[in-house]
């Protein structure tokens, strides 16, 4: 089944299943890594990315075209979706498997590997403290590939204030990384980005 255009296809799944599952298949990998990212556990993020689908389906017949991509609309979904899984999981504070990381045994220096985890994780720790407009940011440019433009019309704002956003982001992150050189310097390269 051929869709003219995203506003048609958006009409028929309102009526029609098929067409919500093309919609589906066209934005489930972007939202669940998108989700898969803030939340770092991909369990949580499979169930979060459901919800996010089952949400679209119940409220679709109410959604209004407002000039932004339907991306925009289902990226708000899960947003909303993963800072009321931070809120709950900080009652609870629970550790799983996913955020115990075992070193793989096929590096070949497994004291690289250890110290590339260790990295990586200092990394989201403080890409954790930033607000969460800035982690979405960093989330859909690097996860995600989108541009400035698309990330924009995704958050509603302009190009320019998209690449400002993006410059303070950095500059907070290299501020919580003072203490780890290492990493700052690895970000240097993603000014120009």
């Amino acid at each position: 089944m051929k869709f003219p255009d995203e506003k048609d296809l958006i009409e028929q799944a309102k009526t029609d299943p098929e067409a919500f599952g093309v919609l589906y298949e066209r934005y489930v990998v972007k939202i669940y890594t998108y989700i898969y990212y803030r939340t770092g556990n991909q369990q949580d993020a499979e169930d979060l990315t459901a919800k996010v689908f089952h949400k679209a389906l119940n409220h679709l017949a109410s959604y209004k075209d407002r000039g932004h991509p339907f991306s925009a609309w289902l990226y708000r979904i899960a947003h909303n979706l993963v800072a009321n899984w931070h809120r709950d999981r900080q009652k609870k504070k629970i550790v799983t498997l996913d955020d115990v990381k075992l070193v793989s045994g096929n590096h070949s220096n497994p004291y690289h590997s250890m110290v590339k985890t260790e990295e990586a994780g200092l990394l989201r720790q403080a890409i954790s403290q930033l607000p969460p407009v800035r982690q979405q940011l960093l989330v859909l440019k690097f996860i995600d590939g989108e541009s400035n433009a698309e990330i924009g019309r995704i958050l509603n704002r302009s190009e320019g204030a998209i690449k400002s956003l993006y410059h303070r982001t950095l500059v907070s992150l290299k501020a919580i990384l003072a203490e780890h050189p290492e990493i700052v310097e690895s970000l240097e390269g993603y000014h120009d980005h």
